[in-house]
């Protein structure tokens, strides 16, 4: 799993999982998959967890028709439905897919459960993830609230270019909270910005 830092970095924090590595690496499962591939719906009961070894995955809901993008995961990202994680038989609140051909690690609920219940330390990890994630879902909402959309974009440019350069326009702009017109509009006055400053 050397291709996989995540998996190292929580091997180095705790030394018995390190050691007995063999006896957990199976359940590790890898996956490839074409773009636009749907790994759970929202409204399933989804209690796999992915990280993502190469390419992109969405998070995204459905608002009355609309598709709304939550987040976008590359390389080294872990994610699961924390809906269907926590609790019996709850429903995930969203879905997940590919954008790009993407390469995949999952583990079952079965398997991680094994995994924290003998070495302790990796719930904790885990937690440190999930508040990470916490963290920039709340900086999104907001950044919704506070920001004015030419500034989310700005701000978008800035701390995620890959998001920019890899992503089609009508994801971001779902992202974003704006339409892909005004997305069009944003990035044309931007741009102008940008080369009257260098003239």
């Amino acid at each position: 799993m050397h291709d996989l830092p995540l998996i190292e970095q929580i091997k180095k924090r705790v030394p018995n999982l390190e050691k007995n590595w063999d006896r957990y690496k199976h359940m590790l499962k890898e996956r490839k998959i074409p773009a636009k591939t749907v790994l759970f719906k929202e409204g399933d009961l989804a209690k796999t967890i992915y990280i993502v070894k190469n390419g992109c995955l969405r998070i995204k809901f459905d608002d009355n028709g609309r598709d709304i993008t939550i987040a976008f995961l590359f390389r080294n990202r872990a994610v699961a439905s924390i809906h269907s994680y926590r609790g019996t038989h709850k429903e995930s609140r969203f879905g997940l897919e590919s954008i790009e051909p993407s390469e995949i690690y999952y583990i079952t609920e079965e398997d991680a459960a094994t995994i924290y219940k003998e070495n302790e330390g990796v719930r904790e990890m885990v937690l440190e993830f999930t508040l990470e994630r916490f963290e920039t879902y709340l900086g999104l909402f907001l950044s919704r609230i506070r920001d004015s959309p030419e500034e989310r974009y700005l701000n978008l440019i800035k701390q995620q270019p890959d998001i920019v350069t890899r992503i089609p326009q009508h994801y971001i702009a779902s992202y974003l909270g704006i339409t892909p017109v005004s997305l069009s509009r944003i990035r044309n006055r931007v741009w102008k910005e940008e080369n009257r400053k260098k003239s």
